[in-house]
């Protein structure tokens, strides 16, 4: 069957098209294995495809996939929609290739969505959820942290950037998180957004800083863009987005417990403060209180669970300024924010903990959706917020 390449607008499709996607044939070889940890337990590119088709296939027509783009290497990215409310929730995983439980989260959640339970019917009326599973997987199929693109492919395809110094979120020597860059540079492609959704590269805005907008120069960001984009085109906005992540071994401050996993919702400061005054003519789609309503519902079912790891939930580090993040660009555009940050990368624990780590990114999505869906996240109470405990690099 014929493949769909989804353009900036072509996710509009994802509402009316009922054929299933072809899905490519070729695949990228994985580079060699670089820690000692087995990820055999985790998703590849080829299963991923096999498993959105089988899952397409069996909701008939509930589930529509769609091929949203391609990564440096050529392999597809995909786009999952499920439901047909008018409230929109983008959710995406691995934009680093080492933090892979959302992943498997995401097509759990798809296939439970998809049901005819009279509970799946109804969060089905009530939002619309677009899931991008592996949104880097030359990563993902590498397991590191970057892409696999080099500085003078950028060029290639941004000539305008010739005497540019290549951007600070580039690297192109030395090991990291036990991956060779120095053999294989590569791109954070999670500080390569921008609130300008329509930005074009300058040479003047190279190499950059963390505190400063990203460039859309990798196609995996482009294409998180275009998606974004289109929605905000049908819809008028996006209204919830999560980013699955993971990060190193931490504590909850003022105990001994290993953090399962973190949450945030702020990512820059705030456009309607002093502190975040770069950002004003942002101030209008700025929603703070929202963000925090969302991730105070996934903290409160967590904790609904009691004297388990599930409640071993931390606030991420505050006070940040990364408009290149997608969560920083996607918060100023108007969309209630969520950051997951599990514990442990494959290079740290492999596949270790992975079913209690992906249960629990399950568990907080689900707040968060059935939150959205009937309403009842906008009833919180955003201060709770500030009462959830912070993160520590060290026990108590």
């Amino acid at each position: 069957m014929k493949k769909k390449i989804v353009s900036t607008i072509g996710i509009l499709g994802l509402c009316t098209s009922l054929a299933l996607p072809a899905y490519a044939a070729d695949t990228v070889n994985q580079e060699t294995h670089h820690h000692e940890y087995s990820i055999s337990g985790f998703i590849s590119h080829s299963e991923l495809e096999k498993s959105l088709k089988q899952i397409e296939k069996s909701s008939n027509g509930v589930v529509q996939v769609e091929v949203a783009g391609q990564s440096h290497k050529g392999l597809d990215i995909y786009t999952a929609k499920v439901g047909t409310g008018d409230k929109v929730i983008l959710i995406q995983s691995e934009i680093h290739g080492n933090e892979k439980t959302g992943t498997v989260a995401i097509l759990n959640l798809l296939k439970s969505l998809s049901t005819n339970s009279k509970e799946a019917k109804k969060i089905r009326e009530e939002v619309t959820i677009v899931f991008m599973p592996m949104m880097n997987p030359d990563a993902s199929e590498g397991d590191k942290r970057r892409n696999s693109m080099k500085w003078d492919e950028v060029v290639k395809d941004f000539p305008q950037l010739a005497s540019a110094k290549p951007s600070w979120n580039y690297l192109d020597r030395g090991i990291s998180q036990s991956y060779n860059y120095g053999e294989n540079p590569g791109f954070d492609v999670n500080r390569d957004f921008n609130p300008d959704l329509n930005y074009v590269p300058t040479a003047q805005d190279f190499p950059g800083a963390s505190n400063m907008p990203g460039w859309f120069i990798t196609p995996e960001s482009q294409t998180s863009r275009d998606v974004y984009k289109a929605l905000k085109a049908e819809y008028g906005n996006v209204d919830v987005f999560v980013d699955l992540h993971h990060q190193g071994m931490y504590y909850v401050d003022g105990t001994s417990d290993e953090v399962t996993l973190s949450l945030s919702a702020q990512f820059v400061p705030d456009p309607n403060t002093p502190k975040g005054a770069k950002y004003a003519k942002y101030a209008d789609n700025y929603n703070y209180d929202f963000s925090r309503q969302l991730n105070v519902a996934a903290y409160k079912e967590l904790q609904s669970y009691g004297n388990s790891k599930f409640t071993n939930i931390s606030l991420y580090s505050q006070g940040l300024d990364l408009p290149g993040t997608a969560l920083g660009s996607y918060a100023l555009n108007g969309s209630g924010t969520v950051l997951f940050e599990v514990r442990g990368q494959t290079q740290m624990m492999g596949q270790k903990e992975k079913g209690q780590l992906v249960k629990s990114v399950e568990r907080g999505l689900e707040a968060i959706i059935k939150g959205v869906a009937d309403g009842s996240v906008e009833t919180l109470n955003p201060e709770d917020y500030e009462k959830i405990p912070l993160t520590s690099s060290r026990p108590s």
